[in-house]
């Protein structure tokens, strides 16, 4: 009997590779190549009492840049894992919290000349004869320009998670990597990506005195922009400096389109709201990898069939329940975190012994109160230069973030401000200081906050853009007016967000301060009254006792700043502002 009745046919186009695979590919090589390239100049002989003087010719500048760019990628990749790794750990440990937390308020205080005489020593004792110990010093140093704002980032998104989505997680039974793979992480995603654009810019900051090393009477120049910087600087070169900020400006256009852009754009879907905007973030680069096959594939036929046989491999090495004693599955962590923190403990006592011993007879109680009034004065440059940053960019931010369409053109202007060093400022700002008799005390706060300010803007950007669009909807049915949708939505929303760009913010001004209270072009120097300059000064001159006085009273200002303020504000962010 034959039916009668329709049949529907679905024709399945089954995905395929295309020239855009082929397009990927390509760059996939291109990438390896130049890793390759630019990574065997790190691997040559090196002999820092005759080292080559630096070619500072214009052809140049093309090597120099690929050899920034990937010290600067390396030093992000440990930064991303390192951020994670502490910002979990402090989200669902107190006891690690207790420790990570004042750690990171330290740490990201200390100054990168501060420590850069140790670190280039101790990384070339570990390299002995081999340029690649000066380059782990100087990805080191970008290293600790990034990694402190991307760590309280993710931090903080994890502790604002909302309460009804980790119950869901609880309730589905979902194991620690699960939840963190599907319900953390993309929570954190957009914070999580603001922060690493203004990390990869901190970097950049601080590429010209990562890469041109003056410290314990040495002078060590790494090829790359920031040495080539360095140079004109101390030539007075306008057109080779001119030169390099172009060429930096370059590869700042270019990770924005091909890499932070597309990321925002992914990103976007892990919003937090049950309702799509009418305005969402848009990339071509995103939209020419989305018609690519091969990651896909690479999905299926590598990455599911390692995690599959990862995770068998973990549930067969994992002891039965019944048959294990309490407490018993985690003895060998319990001892090697004891062993860990023996070695640390160890390690901090002689470090305490051999700074009494480099201190003892050098320092008077004069000397030591003149540094605490240094720091004093590099105090309230700080305080005033996050209250100016916060009162302009604040609106700045929250205009942007809640206009997508704008975000595409103020987003790589905010990602080049935020790269600038300061120190490529010194030809027009020197000289403007001088032309209008400006003092120096009071043009440093200048110079810091277009060092630091940044941090406040992307954050606040960050925390516009994850307002849930039903919330925006909900006050525009109410008819909220300006003021009352500022303090009813908009300030309790990016509070959290604004929190940790000003924590981060001021501590990075202590960092900046030593090259913003002490300017140099050429001939020309200016130094203002603070902690900052000293430090520049008795760094260069190679002082070991006042060096680590100065870093350990900047480190006291830090800490009792973020004690008594950003940890206060903090909690207060936890628990009156989240989403729930």
């Amino acid at each position: 009997m034959n039916s009668t009745s329709p049949q529907l046919i679905v024709d399945i186009k089954q995905p395929a590779f295309s020239w855009i695979d082929g397009l990927v590919l390509l760059t996939l090589f291109g990438i390896l190549w130049s890793v390759m390239h630019f990574g065997h100049g790190m691997l040559v002989a090196f002999n820092p009492a005759a080292q080559p003087p630096l070619d500072v010719s214009t052809s140049q500048i093309p090597y120099y840049a690929g050899r920034t760019l990937l010290r600067m990628w390396i030093a992000f990749c440990f930064s991303l894992t390192f951020a994670i790794s502490l910002g979990y750990m402090a989200a669902k440990n107190s006891a690690a919290r207790a420790v990570i937390l004042p750690a990171l308020d330290v740490l990201q205080s200390v100054p990168v000349l501060g420590f850069l005489s140790a670190t280039v020593a101790g990384f070339m004792a570990l390299f002995p004869g081999n340029l690649l110990g000066v380059e782990c010093a100087a990805i080191f140093a970008i290293f600790t320009g990034q990694v402190w704002n991307m760590a309280f980032g993710f931090y903080h998104s994890m502790v604002t998670i909302p309460t009804d989505m980790q119950e869901a997680a609880a309730t589905y039974g979902l194991t620690r990597w699960q939840r963190f793979r599907t319900v953390e992480l993309p929570a954190s995603a957009h914070s999580l990506i603001w922060n690493s654009m203004m990390s990869f810019g901190g970097g950049w900051f601080f590429v010209a005195q990562s890469e041109a090393i003056s410290v314990m009477n040495k002078d060590i120049k790494l090829p790359g922009l920031g040495s080539y910087m360095a140079s004109a600087i101390e030539r007075g070169d306008n057109h080779a400096a001119v030169l390099a900020i172009v060429a930096m400006l370059f590869l700042i256009l270019m990770s924005d389109q091909l890499i932070w852009r597309p990321l925002l754009v992914w990103a976007d879907k892990f919003k937090i709201e049950l309702t799509e905007s009418g305005m969402t973030p848009t990339s071509w680069v995103y939209n020419l990898l989305r018609g690519a096959y091969v990651f896909t594939w690479l999905g299926l036929k590598v990455w599911q069939p390692l995690e599959d046989a990862l995770g068998q491999a973990i549930r067969r090495l994992k002891p039965s329940s019944k048959r294990t004693q309490p407490g018993a599955i985690n003895w060998p962590l319990r001892l090697a975190g004891l062993a860990l923190s023996a070695w640390l403990g160890y390690e901090a006592i002689i470090g305490v012994f051999a700074a009494i011993a480099a201190l003892h007879g050098a320092l008077s109680l004069p000397l030591v109160g003149h540094i605490v009034w240094l720091g004093f004065l590099t105090l309230l440059r700080v305080l005033a230069m996050t209250v100016l940053a916060t009162l302009i960019w604040t609106p700045v931010g929250v205009w942007i973030g809640f206009h997508p369409k704008a975000a595409r053109f103020a987003q790589p202007l905010a990602q080049i401000g935020a790269s600038f060093p300061v120190n490529m400022t010194f030809p027009v700002v020197v000289g403007w200081f001088v032309a209008t008799h400006t003092s120096m005390n009071w043009g440093s706060i200048l110079l810091i906050a277009m060092g630091t300010q940044w941090y406040i803007l992307f954050n606040v950007i960050a925390g516009a853009m994850a307002i849930p669009n039903e919330m925006k909807e909900v006050a525009s049915i109410y008819g909220l007016r300006r003021w009352q949708q500022w303090r009813t939505l908009i300030l309790p929303a990016i509070f959290p967000f604004w929190v940790t760009g000003a924590c981060t913010a001021a501590g990075g001004a202590w960092n900046v301060s030593i090259v913003a209270e002490y300017a140099t072009w050429g001939n020309t120097t200016l130094t203002a009254d603070g902690l900052g300059a000293y430090i520049a000064e008795v760094t260069k001159s190679g002082d070991t006792a006042l060096i680590i006085v100065s870093i350990g009273v900047m480190s006291l200002f830090v800490v009792a700043l973020n004690k008594l303020v950003w940890r206060r504000l903090y909690g207060f962010a936890e628990r009156r502002f989240r989403l729930d």
